[in-house]
């Protein structure tokens, strides 16, 4: 892997890689800031249940966030939402969240960013849990922003002062996590300018994706979006429910409307490996400084 530094130079080449020919089967592997380095402090972590919401009444769900080194109580801090949240955090798992960002923190290639990992909601029934997930992740409204806002973001500020600015706050999600994250960012770029979504499913939204017709009429939102897809994704080479199809929509649709954007394309299916191998260098990207605002579409 190149370094930070040769990455962002123009003039130094990337290294070679080979084009794989097959595009089923692909396993990518992760880098070095995807593994625990010895003399890089962790960060603490803190897990909340949180018996009920407002947002979505009669759910329960965990809370992780994740404080990392040398940042004060009194110190304005940047937050970086993740969705599912355990399944980005496990460091077992293909995403590693937590340990990706005390790599990147303590090189300096990212603020030091309080990570806040959000389960989906889950209800107690007789006959066991029940996953609200696709209820809250796959809606298109503002109900998981408003509550990521205005119910999750109060446990953190009680704990360390947070910016209020939405360009100090990000939000990562996969699959329809990656849905969540896009239409949180969209309903409230007040609060949430940044945005890396892998794998979105903006096909199976209720009512379909509304984003590509969205972005050729609305103004612009102040805010920076790194969206990934892969070639295999479910329904790759269908009319209707193409997940692939949708993202690459979506895409040139950003493009278009002339955000500040990234497209980044892998091989094989649906799954979390090459969103795990790309977390790293997606939350550089990120986290770069802003731009200015994008300009309002004149009538």
């Amino acid at each position: 892997m190149v370094a930070p530094a040769s990455r962002s130079s123009p003039s130094a080449p990337l290294p070679y890689v080979a084009l794989p020919i097959s595009q089923d089967d692909i396993t990518y592997a992760h880098g070095p800031d995807s593994i625990r380095r010895a003399g890089v402090p962790e960060g603490a972590l803190e897990e909340l249940v949180i018996e009920d919401c407002v947002a979505y009444p009669g759910t329960r769900r965990r809370v992780w966030i994740h404080t990392p080194v040398g940042l004060t109580p009194d110190e304005e801090a940047s937050v970086m939402f993740f969705t599912d949240g355990w399944w980005n955090l496990d460091p077992e798992s293909e995403v590693r969240g937590a340990v990706v960002l005390d790599n990147l923190a303590a090189a300096g290639d990212i603020p030091p960013l309080i990570g806040v990992f959000v389960d989906p909601g889950v209800f107690d029934d007789e006959s066991g849990p029940r996953k609200n997930r696709n209820a809250e992740y796959d809606a298109f409204d503002s109900r998981h922003a408003v509550f990521l806002v205005d119910e999750i973001l109060p446990l953190v500020e009680a704990r360390q002062r947070v910016s209020r600015a939405a360009s100090s706050r990000g939000i990562c999600g996969g699959s329809s996590g990656g849905d969540a994250a896009f239409t949180a960012a969209w309903t409230r770029p007040d609060a949430i300018g940044r945005v890396l979504a892998f794998n979105a499913s903006f096909a199976q939204m209720s009512g379909g994706n509304p984003y590509p017709e969205l972005l050729a009429r609305a103004d612009p939102r102040p805010i920076r979006v790194l969206l990934h897809a892969a070639h295999r994704d479910v329904g790759w080479n269908q009319r209707e429910g193409n997940w692939f199809a949708e993202n690459l929509r979506t895409a040139a649709a950003l493009a278009e409307a002339g955000y500040d954007m990234r497209l980044v394309l892998g091989d094989g299916g649906h799954g979390p490996n090459h969103a795990g191998v790309l977390l790293p260098d997606a939350l550089r990207w990120l986290w770069r400084p802003m731009a200015e605002p994008l300009p309002a579409r004149r009538p």
